[in-house]
């Protein structure tokens, strides 16, 4: 039985994300910084090949996945979008920390949401559904190597739910331009729905004499 392998990778650098800020569902797209690392990232190292490339609505997911993988037509799924913060957008965690509702919610509260937000619970229902209907996909279409273009919350809380080894979201956490490669064996999944993460990406470029 063949296994297929998806393979989640965080958007580029936005203007505000450097600055310490929270950014959910506010579109802002790609800083030039953003961009030329990403390229700079594209030309030095291997990204994986992908059948099919699925993404977040949001700017900086988009335009990420023309960066990367520019021959591919990308399909655009909204629940890949990232949490939403509610009030909290564009504000640090300095600037809210000394909110209770907000020290509940970073320990991961699943009742707590951010005003005019999302709570936890919502979140990782939203982002689950749509993980399971894309895997579940790649199955009837028998389609094995994919990509998922999409933020750094929706991974880690994507990766502590479905991935193994086991580990909380924190330890998942990726730098911008990176992310982690997925196996997941038909068997396995129908059984306990879980996926072996095995791999970190983008991997150093093989020296072509390895070839040989």
């Amino acid at each position: 039985m063949k296994s297929y392998y998806i393979h989640m990778i965080r958007h580029g650098e936005i203007a505000p994300t450097l600055s310490g800020k929270y950014i959910g569902t506010t579109d802002i797209p790609l800083c030039e910084e953003g961009k030329m690392k990403l390229r700079k990232l594209d030309f030095e190292k291997d990204y994986p090949y992908a059948a099919a490339v699925f993404t977040s609505p949001l700017k900086r997911c988009t335009q990420t996945a023309k960066i990367l993988y520019p021959n591919t037509q990308a399909i655009v799924i909204d629940q890949l979008s990232e949490c939403n913060f509610g009030e909290w957008e564009n504000h640090s965690a300095e600037e809210i920390i000394g909110n209770p509702d907000f020290s509940k919610w970073l320990a991961g509260d699943p009742s707590v949401k951010p005003p005019r937000g999302e709570s936890n619970a919502d979140f990782t229902r939203r982002i689950c559904l749509i993980f399971e209907q894309i895997v579940d996909g790649l199955m009837k279409t028998g389609t094995t190597d994919c990509a998922i273009i999409t933020h750094g919350g929706v991974i880690m809380t994507l990766l502590s739910v479905y991935g193994i080894p086991t580990a909380k979201p924190f330890d998942w956490a990726v730098d911008n331009g990176y992310g982690y490669s997925l196996r997941v064996t038909p068997m396995l999944w129908q059984r306990d729905r879980v996926c072996e993460v095995y791999d970190r990406i983008p991997k150093p470029k093989r020296d072509e004499d390895e070839d040989d």
